[in-house]
């Protein structure tokens, strides 16, 4: 079950960058900004908010602070093997468990490479399991004596559950045939810091 706590991309997104190594706020901001993760909103505010309560729950803690000439002082963070942990379980969770909102599952494939393949698949054998049970009866209610008009939002979800259900289903085909793979490390998968680079 996704619960409201679940929901909160932006210190996923702060945990998931963490991984990559210790960060301050503003690096995290231009991050989320140049690679467009539309998920993540009410920035810089909730950015702030999800790192204090990230460290009032000991996921990431204060390494110390960077003062560069003409920038204000900034603390820099780095995430903790809690945090790390929880990362883990939180991507796993969003990726085995189909909700209504869209977002999560694009917030958790983002993030996918913080998790080994085998863990990917196992989570995502999870979604299709779920994805089959509430296809059936969808189908079932298609079948009620109804003026279609009625039933206009029973074919969108069998359309919508269908077409989620042949993408997993062809993922999962990608990890056990080797065609999907990623480095190890989230720090390998690409340089991340032309992206963290600050305009002068």
């Amino acid at each position: 079950m996704i619960r409201k706590a679940d929901r909160d991309l932006t210190s996923l997104t702060v945990l998931a960058l963490l991984t990559t190594g210790p960060r301050h706020t503003y690096e995290m901001h231009l991050f989320i900004e140049r690679t467009h993760k539309t998920f993540v909103t009410g920035l810089p505010r909730s950015l702030y908010h999800a790192v204090n309560r990230l460290l009032a729950a000991g996921d990431i803690v204060v390494t110390g602070t960077l003062r560069d000439p003409g920038r204000p002082e900034r603390t820099v963070y780095a995430l903790t093997d809690q945090g790390r942990a929880r990362l883990r379980d939180w991507v796993r969770l969003l990726l085995a468990v189909p909700d209504p909102d869209a977002t999560l599952l694009t917030a958790a494939l983002n993030y996918a490479g913080c998790l080994p393949p085998d863990e990917v698949a196992d989570a995502l054998h999870d979604r299709r399991a779920e994805l089959t049970r509430s296809l059936q009866p969808a189908k079932e209610a298609l079948g009620l004596d109804l003026p279609r008009i009625l039933l206009l939002e029973v074919e969108f979800e069998v359309a919508r559950l269908t077409a989620e259900l042949a993408w997993t289903t062809s993922i999962l085909d990608d990890l056990d045939t080797g065609r999907l793979t990623w480095p190890p490390l989230p720090g390998d998968v690409a340089d991340l810091e032309p992206l963290l680079r600050e305009e002068t």
